[in-house]
């Protein structure tokens, strides 16, 4: 692979400025990460000289062997060697964390230059202070994308404990992560409140971009040809999916507690699509109760979207509490995007729960609150014949406020 130092041009013949995107999960990576940074790396590509540092494959892809560098829609790729241990263990996680850390450092401090720009997602937690200190020793400027903030997360998950030592250190890690930052971009208002808080005398500006829906490959289709459904034998049913990472932040337990009273009723199933730390939980749940009413199926390759996505009335995203300003679930907007109304479990005030209330699509509850899920459950089934308006209003505010090119224009402002 040939380094090139120069700045390409545009089509004016100018010189691009150089653009790093730095994320551990890329192309051919289809985990949430994965897609959204590779599609702002290839959406920028037409006004920066674009230049991508990521990992191998670890999540849905894991055990593809991509190359360590390639040319792709305009982009250049550089896969950092590192473990790519089972990521749901986390004493693994930690390992793959350190022994990318290490190569992601090695190279950035090998290839940045002034003045790059430098855009670093914060997943994993460890990656934005390894860019962030290369940069800063070669003279570019970096941009922090926070998708996941921690130690919020962390301490939402139990993982570790609010006041702790580590999380004190964390805090203060932080601190010098958000000064020297050029811009801070978050994924949603409930996020950007935090960070304001924690950015506080530190002058910097926060912006608000959210993720988008694949409005041009996801739309709605009819119920009644949906081949999932008839597969599972559930068309019948009111049919409630969770599409997605079933990791730590997913709150599993409510849903199971509830799944249990219902178990009886036939008028409910419950899909969920996907992998992570607490799908064990799930299958669990199935055998020591004798769920009927749940079905637990693997990760769906991104292309199948529109099917699977309309294999349901309902999508469910859910959050365990604690989460207000730590992530935004980007599974909402696809949801939207196949005009499916929304019922979450979230924190009053959060994004999600803001965009529910805001565009009319749905229903939010505090997680933990199972007397609600199955009072709410049975008001959405007395009233089903209202599921298809929520639907259209989903698919309607999915296309006119979520949509690619808006984003992709406001990454294109704020990293300039």
């Amino acid at each position: 692979m040939i380094e090139h130092d120069a700045a390409s041009n545009d089509e004016d013949g100018r010189d691009k400025l150089r653009l790093w995107v730095v994320s551990e999960v890329y192309y051919p990576e289809e985990t949430s990460t994965g897609y959204y940074m590779t599609a702002i790396a290839e959406g920028l590509s037409y006004k920066f000289d674009v230049k991508v540092l990521c990992g191998q494959p670890n999540y849905l892809a894991r055990g593809v062997r991509a190359p360590k560098g390639e040319h792709r829609r305009n982009t250049e790729i550089i896969r950092v060697s590192g473990t790519t241990l089972n990521k749901n263990v986390l004493l693994f996680r930690l390992i793959n964390m350190a022994t990318h850390g290490l190569s992601m450092f090695g190279q950035a401090v090998r290839r940045f230059r002034r003045p790059d720009r430098v855009l670093v997602v914060t997943t994993p937690p460890s990656m934005p202070f390894v860019v962030a200190f290369a940069s800063l020793l070669k003279g570019s400027i970096y941009t922090l994308l926070i998708h996941d903030c921690y130690p919020e997360q962390a301490i939402a998950t139990g993982i570790l404990k609010k006041g702790s030592l580590i999380v004190r250190l964390n805090e203060f890690l932080n601190r010098w992560l958000y000064k020297y930052a050029a811009r801070i971009i978050v994924v949603g208002r409930d996020m950007k409140e935090l960070i304001d808080r924690k950015t506080n005398g530190l002058d910097i500006t926060v912006e608000v971009i959210p993720n988008w829906a694949e409005t041009e490959y996801v739309r709605p289709t009819a119920r009644k040809g949906n081949q999932l459904l008839h597969t599972l034998g559930i068309a019948e049913k009111l049919v409630i999916l969770h599409a997605g990472n079933i990791g730590r932040p997913t709150d599993v337990e409510t849903v199971i507690e509830s799944l249990i009273e219902l178990k009886d009723d036939e008028r409910f199933h419950f899909v969920f699509i996907g992998s992570g730390a607490k799908r064990q939980k799930l299958e669990i749940a199935i055998h020591r109760y004798g769920l009927k009413n749940l079905t637990l199926l693997p990760p769906v390759p991104r292309a199948d979207q529109i099917e699977f996505l309309n294999a349901c009335d309902i999508g469910l995203v859910s959050l365990v509490e604690g989460m207000l300003g730590a992530a935004m679930p980007s599974k909402t907007y696809n949801l939207m995007a196949a005009g499916k109304p929304i019922l979450a479990l979230t924190d009053p005030g959060s994004e999600l729960a803001r965009v529910i209330d805001e565009e009319g699509i749905g229903w939010h509850l505090p997680p933990g609150d199972r007397v609600g899920l199955l009072k709410t459950l049975n008001e959405i089934y007395e009233n089903r014949e209202k599921l298809t308006a929520l639907g259209q209003r989903a698919r309607r505010a999915a296309e006119e406020k979520y949509a690619l090119a808006a984003a992709i224009t406001n990454y294109e402002r704020v990293v300039k």
